[in-house]
């Protein structure tokens, strides 16, 4: 893998802000072009992205690549296709009365070079869906996938060169000290996608530019089971949720509660739901493995560190197979009474490990949940709908899916993104258009105008036009 040097990186932006002043509007056939030599990308080359994703992981489910990643941005790029046009039109606004007849308008300008920073828990998805956006917003592109990633990484490298010129999309791959370097560019825009912890170091280093972020970041996302929900449906809406690419994601379920006294009903349950999707787990292509040795051993020790505090441990390993841990298959783990101040329960899991906790009441639940960072997304089940609406006023989330879970990120009609420590700033959709646009205010004055009125010197007739003015304001 290619490792820019930081005089090489400075280069390659400077050919994009560069290209970007001398096209700084773009019309709506080349910014349609742009996103169709993104689609062809996404299209033409499936397999070639689940293999070399699947070489990152060890094990990385290709049903769940093309469903996670290839649909979700392919329909991401028809939904941007299709808009558009619309989108980058000057919209009319409203004009207050004592300025007519002059006209405003909002002009969407787009900003200049986007800087895209993507993790490696869904590397083709959180790269390419961020520039789907910043490319219909007419700008420039400058990527860096995670160095987790190796094969994808050069693989996103090589697809982007083939279809972009570098100008127009170009991608940066290094490791994390290429990755700090990235982020101290002066971008107009930059959208990182990782950890909160790395998320701070990235707003602090774009602040010295007064670069604005987009910052997608993770948290510990509740799953709520109300009495009245249909426990069957739910755990196994709940059990596909955790479980895809084996937890590793940042909307994931991060625990569970339930009703007081329900806890072994639902391990129960989400055994016989895990034996029914994975019925086996080592040799199952469906089932993928933990992205790297150091974090397997992180989930390993956030379950020993739990059980050493008392905490009772469910593993649902439906036939028993020795789980190396060289293939970093970890198997589903459920756990009860953590302790509430262990690691298990203060960091973002990002594996397939559960924490199960009861509670006495919504009031408790709710209280539970804004004791703690503001999460990426919640999730509720039930139908009781006065219940439903008490969680969705009472707390703060940075998107909810009701009855089901992940789906709110499918959305190319409603943004995504997250609050507080799960992120600021948001994209998807024409949301994602807005984030890497400048909307701006244009006042057209017109020829009618009663201006001149307030201008110096000064006097009766400014008194009396004012004295108006205040009255039909």
């Amino acid at each position: 893998m290619l490792h820019v040097k930081p005089d090489l990186l400075r280069e390659r932006f400077d050919m994009q802000r560069r290209a970007f002043a001398a096209e700084p509007f773009p019309s709506l056939a080349v910014r349609k072009d742009r996103l169709k030599r993104l689609q062809a990308l996404t299209e033409n080359h499936e397999q070639a992205i689940c293999e070399a994703i699947d070489a990152d992981f060890g094990s990385r489910s290709a049903h769940e690549t093309r469903f996670a990643e290839l649909f979700v941005v392919r329909a991401g790029i028809n939904h941007a296709l299709s808009h558009v046009g619309s989108w980058m039109r000057a919209r009319s606004v409203a004009t207050s009365l004592p300025f007519l007849p002059g006209k405003n308008r909002l002009v969407p300008q787009p900003l200049g070079v986007v800087g895209v920073v993507s993790p490696w828990n869904y590397p083709f998805q959180l790269a390419v869906a961020p520039a789907t956006a910043a490319l219909a917003a007419g700008n420039r592109v400058l990527m860096k996938p995670s160095e987790l990633t190796p094969s994808f990484s050069a693989l996103l490298a090589d697809l982007v060169a083939e279809h972009f010129a570098p100008e127009e999309v170009d991608v940066i791959t290094g490791d994390a000290e290429t990755g700090k370097a990235f982020v101290s560019l002066p971008f107009d825009h930059l959208i990182f996608t990782g950890s909160t912890s790395v998320g701070r170091q990235v707003a602090l280093a774009a602040a010295a530019n007064l670069t604005p972020v987009t910052l997608e970041l993770g948290g510990k996302s509740p799953a709520i089971l109300d009495p009245s929900c249909d426990m069957d449906a739910a755990v196994r809406s709940i059990v596909f949720g955790k479980l895809l690419n084996a937890g590793q994601t940042c909307i994931a379920p991060d625990y569970i509660m339930v009703p007081q006294g329900q806890a072994s009903a639902l391990t129960k349950r989400f055994a016989e739901t895990v034996r029914t999707l994975y019925p086996t787990l080592k040799a199952n292509t469906d089932y993928s493995s933990i992205v790297s040795d150091r974090h397997y051993q992180r989930l390993k020790s956030l379950v020993e560190e739990a059980v050493a505090g008392g905490a009772i441990v469910t593993e649902v390993n439906p036939t028993n197979e020795t789980l190396p841990a060289e293939g970093r298959k970890f198997a589903p783990t459920l756990v009860q009474n953590a302790p509430e101040n262990s690691r298990l329960m203060q960091e973002e899991i990002f594996g397939p490990v559960l924490p199960i906790l009861e509670y006495a009441s919504l009031d408790d639940a709710i209280g539970y949940v804004n004791q703690r960072d503001r999460p990426l997304a919640l999730y509720w089940f039930g139908t009781d709908s006065a219940a439903r609406e008490r969680v969705l006023h009472e707390t703060v989330a940075g998107g909810v899916t009701i009855n089901d879970c992940l789906l709110h990120i499918a959305q190319e009609r409603q943004p995504f993104g997250g609050v507080g420590a799960s992120g600021t700033g948001a994209y998807h959709g024409e949301w994602g258009f807005r984030t890497f646009s400048k909307e701006k205010p244009v006042f057209l004055q017109s020829r009618f105008n009663g201006g001149a009125l307030l201008h110096p010197p000064y006097g009766a007739m400014f008194e009396r036009v004012l004295k108006m003015l205040r009255l039909v304001t």
